[in-house]
């Protein structure tokens, strides 16, 4: 049922996605009030609590003790570490909360079975940000092969260039650098690249094989002179996983680096920049860290009904976009997360789409995703249209299930039936 007052959100984890998908449902059309916070560091919850007028009772320092409590909010968007994500489902389902959960579902396959059954049992909303789908450029693709327009899909090839200073950052020196605390690369990092392969085919996977590892962020790969840490290390000007020149240029520059300096440092100052490069995680070497998450790996997929997609995830690249090639019957598409080419092989023409929504990261939003994403989630739950969220939590569920199964290759060496 549509609602006649704002719709009313809760915040659980206001780190940089959480603090992001707040913003971007405050200043969307539709009426909404940020309701309630839940955020372990005081500065941030302070400083989101003053922005949107959040009352100090509904201020928590742990999403357990706003779930533990009366329900405040029409909705919430679960955001705190990969491994809480099926207790704080649970927990919030179980209080009537419709939820929006940040990628990835759940660390395990038995983990993404508990959060869809507390959803179901519930009987409430729950939605994955998979982002990738909800951007302008892939509801421009999806609407070109729906028409027919290059024949039947036979293969899919995709590429996710990480880049070198985003992979140092997040899964070398970041919370996603050891599987043990977060998870495996293709889940952290590309479960939502797997879900949107399956979306453009728009059949169920039957078969999946996986190569990969971790080729070069290892102690014995580290150049001879490097220190434990960058601010004391020989050769760090000429090193081009430098936390100096990553975070000192996102502090003095601004631009998408300054996304990642903001995670990194408690503050956007010098000082703040300085102590995090000294003594915080991310100012350690690359080359001597806890991390053993893979840098590279390749995926390889079969549909039911033949059609097959290869898919690319690696570190050592620029930061760009992602890189799409789509092959059917009767054309050819290229993409790149913004530009559309499409080939006709009976005419012989190309033509070019532009489906600028801004930058294709995380920090700049996700090619318009992001917005995109949580447009549809408050108007769904504003306007009482469901039908606007793309995905419910049986289908992530089940493309979960082909990540964890591309896992079990990668390890086992073997092809992995589903």
């Amino acid at each position: 049922m549509p609602l006649d007052r704002p719709l009313s959100v809760a915040i659980a984890g206001a780190g940089a996605r959480g603090a992001g998908y707040a913003a971007l449902a405050a200043a969307g059309g539709t009426p909404v009030t940020i309701a309630a916070l839940a955020e372990p560091r005081v500065g941030r919850r302070d400083q989101l609590a003053s922005r949107y007028s959040v009352p100090t009772t509904h201020c928590h320092d742990d999403w357990r003790q706003m779930a533990g409590g009366p329900r405040l909010a029409d909705v919430v968007i679960i955001a705190v570490q990969d491994t809480q994500h099926v207790e704080a489902v649970e927990a919030f389902a179980a209080r009537g909360y419709d939820i929006l959960l940040e990628k990835p579902m759940g660390t395990t396959a038995a983990e993404c079975d508990r959060i869809a059954a507390a959803a179901e049992d519930a009987g409430v909303s729950l939605t994955v940000c998979h982002v990738l789908r909800y951007a302008p450029y892939t509801v421009r693709l999806k609407r070109i092969l729906d028409s027919g327009r290059i024949g039947e899909i036979v293969n899919v090839q995709h590429l996710e260039p990480i880049g070198y200073w985003h992979f140092a950052h997040s899964f070398v020196r970041g919370s996603w650098r050891r599987e043990d605390t977060s998870g495996f690369l293709l889940l952290t990092k590309c479960c939502h690249d797997i879900d949107w392969l399956g979306y453009i085919v728009g059949r169920p996977v039957r078969a999946v094989s996986s190569f990969g590892g971790l080729a070069h962020f290892r102690a014995e790969n580290a150049p001879e002179g490097a220190g434990e840490r960058c601010v004391s290390c020989s050769i760090e000007p000429g090193c081009p996983y430098s936390a100096r020149r990553l975070y000192e240029v996102g502090l003095r520059e601004g631009g998408v680096k300054r996304y990642f300096t903001s995670v990194a440092a408690e503050e956007l100052t010098e000082a703040c920049v300085e102590e995090a490069l000294a003594s915080g995680p991310y100012g350690r070497c690359v080359y001597h860290t806890d991390n053993d998450v893979a840098d590279h790996q390749v995926v390889n997929l079969e549909y039911e009904g033949g059609t097959t997609a290869s898919f690319t995830a690696t570190a050592f690249t620029p930061q760009e976009n992602r890189s799409t090639k789509i092959f059917g019957t009767r054309g050819q598409i290229t993409g790149d997360g913004r530009h559309i080419e499409i080939y006709d092989f009976a005419t012989d023409e190309r033509t070019l789409i532009d489906t600028d929504a801004g930058g294709a990261s995380a920090a700049e939003g996700h090619g318009g995703g992001d917005a995109g994403l949580i447009s549809s989630f408050v108007r769904a739950h504003h306007e009482g249209r469901p039908e606007l969220l793309l995905t419910g939590a049986a289908e992530s569920r089940d493309s979960h299930r082909v990540v964890f199964a591309a896992e079990q290759s990668r390890r086992s060496r073997q092809v992995v039936q589903l």
